[in-house]
């Protein structure tokens, strides 16, 4: 007899899953995006590739996850101004994409995502999606505190600083200098503050 609302199976052992993550980065930046595969990681981690398969349907979204959000995990910024809080999340954007393993990882899972909608939905679901519904809240204390309007389109504006990051660091392949963040914060800033 099974009770309702009693997890079924057997529970997710969460040291498996971050020791997944941590070799899928490692890897990346050891052996390139092309060198890592679901086997090594498997290895890399101590677990059976079917550990791996239960919680990521490919390589590309596994390697995703693990390079690629941290800063989703961070708080929510709240230093008192609208140009504050951008400059905090900017700079978690950048050092994110300027590690080994974002540089090495970029290009293949970008590849992979463009050439599978079913990798693109879950990627935006999964991820892209909650990291946005987060930030929210910048936004909302910056029109509390009058900097911006409540029309403001946040998806946009959050499209635009992980652009300009991702152009910048990702593409372009610039190091990013110590000012890089407040400039960006600034433009952006001025771009959408109340008038």
């Amino acid at each position: 007899m099974t009770l309702t609302g009693a997890p079924r199976g057997r529970p997710r052992d969460n040291r498996a899953y971050l020791a997944i993550l941590s070799a899928a980065a490692e890897l990346v930046a050891e052996r390139g995006y092309a060198g890592t595969s679901i086997g090594a990681v498997a290895v890399r981690a101590g677990v059976g590739k079917d550990t791996v398969y239960r919680r990521w349907s490919a390589k590309a979204e596994l390697v995703y996850e693990a390079v690629f959000t941290a800063t989703e995990a961070a708080p929510v910024p709240d230093t008192g101004s609208l140009s504050g809080d951008l400059t905090v999340l900017l700079e978690a954007l950048v050092q994110e994409f300027s590690t080994p393993a974002a540089t090495a990882a970029l290009p293949g899972v970008l590849a992979d995502f463009a050439a599978d909608p079913n990798l693109q939905a879950r990627i935006r679901s999964e991820f892209l999606a909650p990291a946005k519904a987060g930030l929210v809240a910048v936004f909302e204390h910056a029109v509390r505190r009058g900097e911006a309007d409540a029309d403001l389109p946040v998806d946009l504006v959050l499209d635009t600083l992980a652009g300009a990051v991702f152009f910048h660091v990702g593409v372009v392949g610039e190091r990013p200098g110590p000012q890089l963040a407040d400039r960006l914060a600034a433009l952006v800033g001025r771009g959408i503050e109340t008038r």
